[in-house]
């Protein structure tokens, strides 16, 4: 008896606890979901840096090679070939290296030279580099991006100085002074206040202005005088016409001389500076240092060339259509200008002096038609070739279409 009641004791027991246990797991809230794990990005390995160098200008001097100039920084002569060798390979020339040059040189740590870069122009480049195998090369080329664009200016003091002014060169000077060479003496004519305006091709290597290329169209006014030059290629030569199709390159120059200035005109009756009394002065002089290049005006025939009284050294050219110039009081004759020889327009004949009866270098000039001596500041000479008359409708519809470009964006 006393079994069976400690039995069902540890059975009420058991039964109670189970109860609890239940209504235990009914009021009390669920433990809460363990998150699952985070794992951390490994970080990427780090880009492997080249190793230090160093970069040096490599200065070119005049009738340099490259490997003389690479061994001044400390190339040795077998690099210097071979890395010479490996530029000739990528089509590099050489031969025409200038100063100007840039050539730019890179060095480890270990003082050996691993790059050189050869720029010979801004529209070319070659980067030579060390490899395990000797030198590479690499040719990178950059088109010029070509701009049209106008400049104008008005000449205070001088011609020079108005281009200047304009932030230009004064290469367009000189183009300028040789597309109206025939027409228009800028040593003699130019004046305050003459004008100019140009259409020019200007050449980029991005953004930075490197050079000119053809001029397009040029005006030049002076003294209410408009020349009009429009640039005008036929037959792969290209050429300067006025508005008319008439060509600007006429058989004479307007001066011997490029640029300097006059000191006494064409007239019958000047005061003779050594001589004295009025006497004629059927020349033009012009002052400029000695030594100055004197060009032949046309196409000549050489009558003399050498010393002739009071003249002193000088030479005397004759010329189709009765035309003679005589240049006088020059220091020395150009090489290979003699009496019966041929000279060619533009060809510089002699150099401005003052030999015989002379004050002062300068370039006594003479032009003589049909044997009476002529002003040749006033002469006018034989035109040259026109347009041919197949071309001249395209001419005359570009000459309109740029002279007018021209005007609007550069008005007078």
């Amino acid at each position: 008896m006393r079994n069976r009641i400690l039995l069902l004791a540890v059975v009420s027991v058991a039964v109670a606890a189970l109860a609890l246990s239940s209504l235990s797991d009914r009021l009390l809230p669920a433990p809460a979901a363990t998150p699952p794990a985070v794992t951390a990005p490994v970080p990427a390995p780090p880009e492997p840096q080249p190793p230090p160098t160093r970069t040096s200008a490599v200065e070119l001097r005049r009738g340099d090679n490259l490997v003389r100039a690479l061994g001044r920084e400390g190339v040795g002569a077998r690099v210097g070939h071979e890395i010479a060798q490996a530029l000739r390979h990528g089509g590099a020339d050489l031969r025409r290296l200038r100063p100007r040059d840039t050539l730019e040189l890179t060095w480890n740590l270990e003082g050996e030279p691993v790059e050189l870069m050869y720029a010979p122009s801004p529209w070319l480049g070659y980067v030579v580099f060390a490899t395990g195998d000797g030198w590479e090369v690499r040719r990178a080329e950059t088109r010029p991006d070509v701009r049209v664009e106008a400049v104008a200016g008005e000449v205070q003091r001088s011609l020079f100085e108005a281009v200047e002014q304009a932030s230009e060169s004064a290469q367009l000077v000189l183009e300028m002074v040789e597309i109206f060479s025939s027409d228009f003496d800028f040593t003699a004519d130019t004046r305050t206040g003459d004008r100019f305006r140009l259409l020019v091709e200007k050449r980029y290597a991005g953004e930075t202005f490197v050079d000119y290329g053809r001029v397009l169209v040029a005006q030049y006014v002076s003294d209410g005088r408009v020349l009009t030059g429009i640039g005008f290629e036929r037959d792969g030569r290209f050429g300067y016409y006025d508005p008319d199709g008439r060509s600007l390159k006429k058989s004479f120059l307007r001066s011997p001389l490029e640029f300097t200035r006059v000191t006494s005109g064409f007239t019958y009756a000047r005061p003779h500076p050594i001589l004295g009394g009025l006497r004629p002065h059927l020349a033009v002089d012009y002052g400029a240092p000695s030594g100055t290049p004197v060009r032949a005006v046309a196409d000549a025939r050489v009558v003399r060339a050498g010393w002739n009284g009071g003249n002193g050294i000088q030479i005397h050219l004759r010329h189709r259509a009765g035309y003679e110039t005589q240049y006088n009081h020059l220091s020395a004759t150009a090489r290979g200008v003699r009496a019966g020889g041929r000279v060619k327009q533009r060809q510089v004949i002699g150099y401005v002096g003052s030999t015989g009866l002379s004050t002062g270098p300068h370039l006594d000039y003479r032009v003589v038609h049909r044997g009476r001596f002529v002003n040749p500041l006033s002469e006018k000479f034989i035109p040259g070739e026109p347009v041919p008359a197949g071309a001249r409708a395209e001419f005359l519809r570009l000459a309109r279409e740029r002279v007018r470009r021209l005007e609007d964006a550069a008005p007078l």
